[in-house]
């Protein structure tokens, strides 16, 4: 049981589940705009998809809901991605 305990606190198992949080927000991003009937084109996709950052990409998630076009995801921003 101890083993089972160590693995998930292992920084190895924290990255892992970061790298999942931050692609799965970058999936929802994408979603929502394709759910909204919102055409991405491939560089907005590719910008989104490449991004590591996770409050950015929550950032994101939050603008496309509103978003008129998939490039207003990213008015405003510094291009931390």
């Amino acid at each position: 049981m101890t083993a089972i305990n160590y693995f998930w606190r292992h920084p190895l198992a924290e990255q892992a589940r970061e790298e999942g949080r931050v692609e799965e927000r970058a999936r929802m991003t994408l979603g929502i705009l394709e759910w909204r009937g919102i055409p991405v084109p491939e560089a907005v996709r590719e910008r989104v998809l490449a991004c590591t950052h996770l409050e950015q990409l929550k950032t994101w998630a939050q603008r496309a809901v509103h978003a008129t076009a998939a490039d207003n995801l990213f008015v405003g921003d510094d291009d931390r991605t």
